[in-house]
């Protein structure tokens, strides 16, 4: 298997109601390259997010006491602190001027996926679309490809750096469940479940570097199977999550 990654170069800065297909479509066809049914979109959810409206002007926001006092002592800005509360169902770990979130739509990250990189004006910061899926499969019609895969870049336990992963997804599934399946040597697979998705995400985030202006990817060559997809498949169950 042969699997290439093409970032696409030249999308313009996303304002509000932007059609992100229309935008990626053109710079696909500047770069003559053709989206099939068998190509593979992985977008950035920072352009998602603007298209969406996703963007908060922090001076809108007025902190509570609780935002103020942790900024205070960690040296952050309480209005960002008080918008990632907004945005968090679950406060997972505050510690060390650190906090991790579980967001309304059920994914653990820093800071609820608030961010201010790559974001204009030094009072906007963007969240996350309220339905990655749902914009995933925008996307897709859109541009009339395979699979879309909406991205963000997210830390890891146990694991120093952060990679991209897969928020939303249409097109594919997300989950590749090996087990009962035989390996090189003929053995029966009995726990090897794949994070395809996120996979197919980390492997775009080497062309979508923070810094090269280029928010989106195309993936030719890789294996996957088609189906309605969702992101939310990626999110383990808090049943059996071992560190709830």
């Amino acid at each position: 298997m042969d699997v290439r990654i093409i970032g696409l170069r030249g999308v313009p800065e996303i304002q509000p109601g932007d059609d992100i297909a229309a935008r990626l479509r053109d710079a696909a066809r500047r770069q003559n390259q053709a989206l099939a049914a068998d190509t593979i979109v992985a977008v950035a959810q920072k352009i998602v997010s603007k298209a969406e409206g996703a963007v908060v002007d922090l001076r809108t926001i007025e902190p509570s006491a609780f935002a103020a006092q942790w900024a205070r002592e960690w040296g952050k800005d309480p209005r960002l602190i008080e918008l990632v509360l907004r945005q968090a169902r679950r406060i997972v770990k505050m510690d060390r001027g650190v906090l991790v979130a579980e967001t309304h739509h059920g994914l653990v990250a820093a800071n609820a996926g608030v961010d201010q990189s790559n974001v204009a004006g030094e009072h906007a910061a963007t969240i996350l679309p309220p339905d990655p899926d749902a914009s995933a499969r925008r996307i897709r019609t859109g541009l009339g490809c395979g699979a879309v895969i909406i991205t963000d870049t997210f830390g890891r336990p146990w694991r120093e750096g952060l990679v991209n992963v897969a928020i939303g997804v249409s097109g594919l599934e997300a989950v590749e469940d090996l087990r009962g399946t035989m390996d090189a040597s003929g053995r029966s697979l009995q726990a090897t479940v794949i994070a395809l998705a996120d996979e197919l995400a980390a492997a775009a985030g080497l062309v979508m570097r923070k810094d090269a202006g280029i928010p989106a990817a195309l993936i030719f060559g890789a294996l996957w199977r088609a189906a309605e997809g969702s992101g939310r498949t990626l999110i383990r169950d808090p049943q059996r999550d071992l560190f709830r």
